[in-house]
């Protein structure tokens, strides 16, 4: 238990009704899990407000209410605080329950559109091989050490992140390396948690069903940067045009990397193969089992990220060597026919078309490339067709299938999909609403040497439909054709 003195310690109380001297069990957001003596925080979400179910908690037995407006009718044997923000005090009553276990690691925040789980991965990979022991909080897996977590969220809540970092703190982990949302920013999820260092990876139209318009997105992404410290340190892609507007208003230090611009840490993409590339920096030539130039930045901001946190280059340039893509982030698999197959999560799309040119650049005129890929439900409308047009500028063929169609009907997704295409693109179209058979169908149209893409999942195990999460694993699918 904890005191309810400690655990609204820094937070900026408005009023205060009720025993103020209180022990507390646990912290609530949630009314359906609570119990007895614990605090409830009214939190106004996307979908429902907490204010609403105040009396519902009390009933399971919350001793403390924090809220943003007072209920009409108060309990005397319970304490109601008033705060102007309950989304910002939860995270500083999560860090205190936890002892603020952010200023006991070195915190790394990694933002962006696309490359946030790469550049979490291979920053794990580096500093984990330079020595280090390290936590990640990640889209894929959260992981302490060498415990593996599974995840739900690519940010977690302030509860959940902070019972994470102080597991790493008590494992004696050196550093984490989190995935920083928009949504996470906004919903001031990371709004007290210190961080040591910001990365900024790049910035496309992406989630504009949640914050609306590209500069609402924009603004929530530079946020994170605004509010580092002048201890921290932030890394921007310079050849990103929006790079430099990120590190705008911010007092950390100011680093930028780039492969076109003059910045601070600069990469050139020397050979571009289906194995890998040979990369060089800082006249370092080295080859790295990754492909791509969107993986180049990715690289160069983990080698800039580790450089500017001391690890000599020698050491680093010896880790990227030996890195392994993050799963589902551009896997590269062969089939008995000599088809490449490429597994990849790009769900944008400038994600589809960076992953396509890759391809492109790196096959002969005589590989065709057959694109497998859907769209998600409930989701940015605005960017389906521009995937499509993306998927068929590069594509010989293109096959249109699920992709986590939630609550939305696949028809509706479908018909975005396909919107505003000309004659020769739809001829490149095949519209198979059953994943597995789409996939099936790539592998019988490819000849040998051609490519295959099966993008959109990446990682994830389920296909979400109607509510209900039903197993699927698009590598899983991957190996069941491969052998044909």
């Amino acid at each position: 238990m904890i005191s309810l003195s400690k655990l609204i310690k820094k937070v900026n109380v408005v009023l205060c009704l009720g025993q103020q001297e209180r022990l507390i069990t646990n912290i609530c957001f949630d009314s359906r899990k609570v119990k007895t003596n614990d605090l409830f925080i009214a939190i106004k979400g996307v979908s429902s407000n907490g204010h609403d179910f105040i009396q519902q908690a009390i009933d399971h037995g919350a001793s403390v209410i924090i809220c943003e407006n007072q209920p009409d009718n108060l309990i005397n044997s319970v304490t109601y605080i008033t705060v102007k923000d309950t989304s910002h005090t939860l995270s500083i009553i999560s860090s205190n329950l936890y002892d603020n276990p952010s200023s006991k690691i070195k915190l790394v925040g990694i933002t962006g559109t696309n490359g946030k789980t790469t550049i979490v991965n291979l920053l794990c990979q580096i500093f984990t091989r330079c020595g280090f022991k390290v936590g990640v909080i990640s889209t894929i897996e959260n992981k302490i050490g060498d415990l593996t977590i599974d995840s739900t969220h690519t940010t977690p809540n302030p509860l959940q992140i902070n019972n994470l970092l102080s597991q790493m703190v008590t494992e004696q982990c050196s550093f984490c390396f989190m995935e920083v949302s928009s949504h996470a920013v906004v919903q001031k999820r990371i709004s007290f948690l210190e961080f040591d260092a910001g990365v900024f990876s790049n910035i496309t139209h992406d989630h504009l069903d949640y914050h609306l318009t590209f500069k609402n997105y924009i603004d929530a992404k530079q946020q994170f940067f605004s509010n580092l410290s002048s201890k921290a340190f932030a890394i921007s892609n310079k050849d990103d045009k929006n790079g430099l507007i990120m590190l705008q208003n911010t007092n950390a230090k100011k680093f930028s990397y780039s492969l076109k611009s003059n910045s601070d840490f600069k990469c050139r993409v020397i050979e571009n193969h289906f194995d890998g590339m040979l990369l060089e920096i800082d006249s370092i030539q080295f080859w790295v089992k990754l492909i791509g130039q969107f993986n180049a930045y990715n690289i160069l901001a983990s080698f800039a990220t580790a450089h500017l946190f001391g690890i000599t280059d020698d050491k680093i340039i010896t880790s990227l060597t030996l890195l392994r893509p993050a799963e589902g982030r551009f896997e590269v698999f062969k089939s008995q026919k000599e088809v490449f197959v490429i597994l990849d999560y790009a769900h944008t799309d400038d994600a589809m078309s960076n992953v396509l040119k890759t391809i492109k650049n790196i096959s002969s005129k005589s590989q065709s490339i057959i694109t497998v890929f859907g769209c998600g439900g409930d989701r940015d409308r605005s960017k389906r067709a521009k995937m499509t047009m993306q998927a068929c500028l590069y594509s010989s063929k293109v096959i249109v299938t699920k992709d986590n169609p939630r609550n939305e009907k696949q028809e509706q997704i479908v018909s975005d999909m396909l919107e505003g295409l000309e004659e020769r693109e739809n001829e490149k179209i095949l519209v198979i609403d059953d994943r597995s058979a789409a996939i099936k169908t790539a592998f019988a149209l490819a000849k040998k040497n051609d490519v295959i893409l099966i993008s959109g999942k990446g990682h994830e195990k389920y296909q979400d439909e109607n509510g209900v999460k039903i197993l699927f694993d698009d590598k899983e699918e991957i190996f069941n054709n491969i052998k044909n």
